[in-house]
């Protein structure tokens, strides 16, 4: 993995904050806001009718969300690591839109009283969809913060009923060999693996994503669904998810399969431990410009408050 070269990006491409909270009050009052948050056959049209159009009406959960200004959505769904679609910073814009995300399901599976599949309307509608200003980090030391549009994975794992012996849960992505030319390298054994902690995946900060910036999630970003962990380093976040299994032991993953030394499982975002390639102590945001000053890199990610108790009496410097 080379070293990121980071573009310097003008203020005047970033998505003034008025124009995307005066869009999502557009939508609100069309009455699009209720829609999202009813059930049976009104909800269902209302859907499919602004999906034609691609859009995802969200209600801002202030209790889950950063004062931060959000990065520009060009930036946000043009400056991406998915390497399905490539290595490059842009390959994913390039590529992605050959993925098919319709039709698609996702299913849970493993230690669970219920398992079952769910396909992509079912998981629109199996919560009330929010928007969640969060901070993405990392690991080659830059960051975005994302509005996601979407529910606590916590809501579909729960409807499986996990058992007794549920401990973990393993996230896996999906795998379309004639849309995605990156799967032809052998930088990973696909499919790509991501898992957490059983407390870690039904905490209220973990997220299944369905859109970003009120619209339904752009293939470069992880259509149709993906995870949002904000705690962590951005390779926990799986993206196109197709099956959840849940386990009783620590499951295998992607990064740490291929370099335990420098992608531990929990990956949490931690500026005292370093890669061993580069410092994690502070990071550039995208956005701000190439020549803007780095900033100190917060203890996880920012969301110590709500996460810290989840590790207390663990070195995090052997758990990394």
């Amino acid at each position: 993995m080379s070293r990121l070269k980071l573009p310097s990006i003008p203020s005047s491409q970033i998505t003034d904050e008025t124009v995307w909270r005066s869009r999502r009050r557009w939508l609100q009052q069309a009455g699009l806001g209720a829609v999202a948050m009813a059930g049976g056959a009104l909800w269902h049209e209302g859907l499919r009718a602004e999906q034609v159009e691609g859009a995802l009406p969200a209600t801002l959960n202030p209790a889950y969300s950063l004062p931060d200004k959000p990065t520009s959505e060009k930036d946000i769904t043009s400056y991406n690591n998915f390497y399905e679609f490539g290595t490059g910073k842009t390959d994913p814009l390039s590529h992605a839109a050959r993925m098919q995300t319709r039709p698609w399901t996702l299913s849970i599976e493993g230690e669970v009283a219920k398992p079952f599949t769910i396909d992509l309307d079912d998981l629109l509608k199996l919560a009330t969809i929010e928007e969640r200003i969060y901070r993405l980090r990392c690991v080659e030391a830059w960051s975005m913060v994302i509005p996601w549009n979407g529910y606590a994975l916590s809501h579909l794992l729960k409807r499986a009923e996990p058992t007794g012996n549920a401990k973990f849960v393993q996230f896996v992505t999906a795998t379309q060999p004639e849309n995605m030319p990156g799967l032809r390298s052998r930088i990973i054994d696909w499919p790509y693996l991501e898992g957490l902690r059983m407390d870690e995946a039904m905490h209220p900060l973990t997220m299944l994503v369905l859109g970003v910036y009120g619209k339904l999630l752009p293939n470069q970003n992880g259509a149709p669904v993906r995870l949002a962990v904000p705690w962590k380093y951005g390779f926990k976040s799986g993206k196109s998810l197709v099956k959840i299994r849940v386990l009783d032991h620590m499951p295998e993953t992607s990064w740490a399969a291929i370099a335990p030394n420098e992608y531990g499982f929990y990956a949490n975002v931690n500026p005292t431990v370093a890669h061993p390639r580069w410092s994690q102590a502070t990071e550039r945001r995208i956005g701000d410009g190439f020549f803007a000053p780095r900033v100190e890199t917060r203890m996880f990610n920012g969301y110590a408050e709500q996460v810290a108790s989840l590790y207390t009496g663990m070195d995090l410097a052997r758990y990394y």
